[in-house]
């Protein structure tokens, strides 16, 4: 069977428009395919620009800035800190604390948050606080947030506060200086600023012995801020023992306060200080003055309260400078000590009337001896004795005894004394004559002090001071002053002849009102005319003073009163000054137990 071919049949074209097959052969991409390309090139592109860029960025980080950001990381990872450490206590001669740093709080009110009226508030805090609501619904009344309600709240009365749960109160705990006698030593010991800088007093003085050395530290932390527990030092909170000591005795501090107090209470005076001070080494028992304030509140007083006038204001000393003059008579040659000198009770000194100041009742008292002269505080006397020297002589002598400088004191803002210049002083009678009996120049209690010193010692010029030193718990010492040597003036002879007459100032004369039986006080009033810092003086205020060495026999102390303006026609220095001088030597003597004078029998008659 034979086969047959199929019949052929022409291949139809297929005509494509607009998408000619390519001469290659090669189909082209359809349009979704190319549109992801392009996106993954980008996307590479992307990828290949931020790599490049990281790695640039990692060789900026790890090589370039590597110094300055380890520095910044070692900053965040680290911090200083200034640990608070409390200031030294300051104590007596006996140990007994005088300053000490305690924990107390500041009271905030924010009336906003309160849930309670203010009325009610108030009232609960009144009792806490011990204030008038009143006065404390005034203050919460002042704001609606941040009201300082009380600045120190002890620690016991701050948890009786946070007891109470009163929403809108806030306790800030902060280091506050602790006086615990209050304003009996406030002159000495001065107080501390919210800055902790002393301002006044020791405080100021002995500000880098009173800080204790606290250097700051470097602490690691954690990210969230708190310090690293086991990253502390050693030795961090170590806080040493030592106080700064002072020589001052608050017994005997107490007892001149308080009769200082009365005398200026009872002569209406404006002002008054005592001051006792040993007389061989020149350390300060008691230093009071009144007024004065309580340094735990000093914000409450009148600034002028807190510089200590016994060493920064001046004044005319009055007769109590006339032991000082005999001594420089008789230290000269000038005079002896039997020398007598016509007192006529009233003279004039070129046309300067000079008189004592019982002229117009007693008159002239004729010829008196040194002794008689002290005794009576005669005037006229002491300008016959000083001009028995030559003016340039006396002045030299003056100079001599420090007049015109400062004592150099440990207790801040001392003055220096004035005194004339030496050619007014030769030039012009007058200023010798005036010197003589304590007015024409100015000097400070605490120099007076000074002076007066030397008669009981035996003529050595010694430094007043304050500071003991720095001890620790055990009574070792650590520091103590430099102070500088005794300074010879007067010859020991000269100081017990001056000392035997003042001693008859208290027996027989104007000091009468500060004997005390079976002792020997030597002892010297002043009553002078006050000077007006305008020129002149003023006509009607006075300074009444005394001052007191003892025992005699052996002296061992010298006190002094001044009295600022008292008021009355009795205010002189043997009824104001005296009596004060007396009631401090009495206490000393019961302290420090010193017994009664021996004196001979006398012969009994054959």
């Amino acid at each position: 069977m034979a086969t047959s071919t199929p019949p052929h049949r022409p291949r139809r074209r297929l005509s494509v428009v607009g998408n000619q097959q390519p001469a290659n052969g090669v189909a082209p991409l359809p349009p979704t395919t190319r549109t992801a390309a392009y996106r993954l090139i980008a996307v590479w592109g992307i990828l290949v620009a931020g790599i490049g860029a990281l790695g640039i960025n990692l060789f900026r980080l790890q090589i370039v800035q590597s110094p300055s950001l380890t520095a910044k990381a070692r900053d965040q990872q680290m911090t200083y800190l200034r640990p608070f450490v409390p200031r030294r206590a300051i104590v007596d001669r006996n140990g007994d604390v005088l300053a000490i740093d305690q924990a107390a709080y500041t009271l905030y009110a924010h009336p906003k948050l309160f849930k309670l009226s203010r009325q009610a508030v108030a009232d609960r805090l009144a009792t806490l606080l011990k204030r008038s609501s009143t006065t404390l619904l005034q203050q919460l009344q002042k704001a609606d947030s941040g009201i300082q309600v009380e600045y120190s709240v002890s620690e016991d009365v701050a948890d009786r506060i946070a007891d109470a749960q009163i929403d809108g109160l806030e306790l800030i705990k902060h280091q506050q200086r602790l006086y615990l006698q209050q304003d009996l030593a406030a002159d000495v010991l001065g107080y501390v600023n919210t800055d902790r800088q002393g301002q006044a007093g020791v405080e100021y003085s002995q500000q880098t012995k009173l800080e204790r050395e606290a250097q700051p530290v470097r602490l690691k932390r954690t990210g969230a801020g708190a310090l690293i527990p086991d990253q502390l030092p050693g030795g961090f909170l170590r806080i040493d023992d030592l106080q700064l000591q002072l020589t001052l005795d608050m017994h005997v501090q107490r007892a001149a306060r308080l009769a200082l107090k009365q005398q200026v209470q009872r002569y209406g005076a404006k002002r008054g200080v005592v001051i006792v001070m040993d007389v061989q080494d020149g350390s300060i028992r008691a230093l009071a003055s009144e007024p004065t304030y309580n340094p735990n509140q000093y914000y409450k007083f009148n600034v002028e309260l807190f510089k200590n006038w016994a060493l920064t204001d001046l004044y005319e000393p009055g007769s109590t400078f006339k032991p000082l003059n005999v001594a420089i008579a008789l230290e000269t040659g000038a005079i002896k000590p039997d020398s007598m000198f016509n007192d006529e009770g009233r003279i004039f000194v070129d046309i300067w009337p000079i008189e004592d100041y019982d002229y117009s009742t007693v008159g002239g008292r004729g010829m008196l001896t040194v002794t008689e002269i002290l005794q009576h505080s005669s005037n006229v006397g002491m300008v016959r004795l000083v001009q028995q020297m030559k003016p340039s002589l006396y002045y030299s002598w003056l100079e001599k005894l420090g007049l015109g400088q400062k004592v150099g004191i440990d207790l801040p803002f001392e003055s220096a004394t004035q005194l004339k210049t030496r050619k007014q002083f030769i030039e012009s009678p007058i200023e010798p004559a005036t010197t003589s009996f304590g007015q024409g120049f100015s000097l400070t209690p605490i120099q007076l002090v000074q002076l007066q010193a030397m008669l009981g010692n035996g003529g050595k010029l010694v430094t007043p001071h304050v500071v003991r030193g720095l001890f620790d718990a055990s009574g070792q010492s650590y520091w103590q002053p430099d102070l500088l040597p005794p300074r010879p003036v007067f010859s020991p002879k000269t100081t017990q002849a001056v000392l035997a007459m003042m001693e008859k100032v208290v027996t027989n004369g104007t000091g009468s009102a500060a004997q005390i039986p079976g002792y020997r006080i030597a002892g010297k009033t002043g009553t002078a005319q006050k000077a007006n810092p305008n020129g002149g003086y003023y006509k009607y205020a006075k300074i009444t003073s005394f001052v007191g060495i003892f025992p005699v026999e052996s002296p061992r102390y010298v006190v002094l009163a001044v009295i600022d303006e008292p008021q009355g026609d009795n205010a002189f220095g043997s009824t104001v000054a005296a009596p004060i001088v007396k009631s401090v030597i009495e206490k000393i003597i019961a302290i420090d137990g010193i017994p009664p004078n021996r004196v001979a029998p006398s012969p009994k008659p054959q």
